[in-house]
């Protein structure tokens, strides 16, 4: 009996041990998923998303709890940029162009490149000398598309460039932006999404 009872004691201390060492709250994915409409919704965690989607869910970053703050935070370091949105709703940023204005992107890890409606390009004057005829294949079709050279692109003061961007018309509507900000440009920061503070942060690698 008394063997039993040290085994037990034991036992409960290892799962108390296990219980400290485990961290106050867990990070969530967070998931980029398409409906059968073709709407794209973002949810925590894998068992959010319908199970007959799940194989086509990513994974765009991770929910922290948010964190005990003073009054007066420090600004991000230089060349890190910092983009607010609302939760459940697809992340949309302020792309500075060129330095001559502004573009309303979706913000898409899903995307191989970034796309950028032609009437704004033309808009900031950007040049398309140089531009490159491609195909660009989706959901819909094929498309003949130009890809044209932008100097540089900032999102909340993360900056990148130059960059070969696609001209095209993603047809999304007024309330989705002027188009998509791709990996083409994310790939170059570490993406860390606070679902709880409703906040974006890019890092530059």
């Amino acid at each position: 009996m008394r063997r039993l009872a040290r085994r037990a004691l034991l036992a409960l201390l290892t799962c108390l041990l296990l219980l400290a060492a485990r961290p106050a709250s867990a990070q969530v994915a967070i998931y980029r998923w398409v409906d059968q409409e073709g709407d794209i919704h973002y949810s925590q965690g894998v068992d959010s998303v319908p199970p007959r989607l799940r194989a086509g869910a990513v994974i765009i970053g991770f929910d922290r709890p948010p964190e005990p703050r003073a009054p007066s935070a420090p600004s991000p370091q230089t060349g890190t940029g910092q983009v607010r949105f609302t939760p459940g709703q697809p992340i949309m940023v302020t792309a500075r162009i060129n330095d001559a204005g502004s573009a309303r992107l979706m913000l898409d890890t899903g995307a191989a490149r970034t796309l950028v409606n032609p009437s704004v390009l033309n808009a900031l004057g950007v040049s398309y000398a140089n531009a490159l005829r491609t195909s660009l294949k989706g959901v819909t079709g094929e498309a003949e598309v130009e890809t044209v050279r932008l100097d540089s692109i900032e999102v909340g003061g993360a900056r990148y460039g130059p960059l070969l961007v696609i001209s095209h018309d993603t047809g999304f509507g007024p309330q989705k932006g002027d188009g998509l900000l791709g990996r083409d440009y994310l790939d170059n920061f570490t993406i860390t999404i606070d679902n709880a503070a409703g906040l974006v942060t890019l890092t530059p690698k």
